[in-house]
């Protein structure tokens, strides 16, 4: 298997969380759902609910969330794939 590169894990983690984050507010504005707005506010520091101002805090944050992921994964994933991605490859 080959190497994962930064770039492109960074990317596809911050979509997922900001389609995540989206998709949740949209949510929590529909049916009024108190508890998801007490969780983006303890997940992301600055955010309270709702304004325009916290939201883009809250996408900002949700793409360093993702960034973080990445640094912290691809390097991992890398260094286990090296030294144990061919001994189980062809394995199932």
């Amino acid at each position: 298997m080959n190497k994962l590169c930064f770039k492109p894990v960074a990317l596809s983690v911050s979509s997922f969380i900001v389609f995540t984050y989206i998709i949740c507010v949209i949510y929590g504005l529909i049916f009024h759902e108190y508890a998801m707005h007490k969780a983006w506010e303890s997940l992301l520091p600055g955010f309270y609910w709702l304004t325009w101002n916290t939201f883009i805090i809250g996408l900002v944050e949700s793409v360093l969330y993702g960034i973080y992921v990445a640094l912290i994964f691809v390097p991992l994933f890398n260094y286990f794939n090296k030294k144990y991605g061919q001994t189980c490859a062809g394995k199932s």
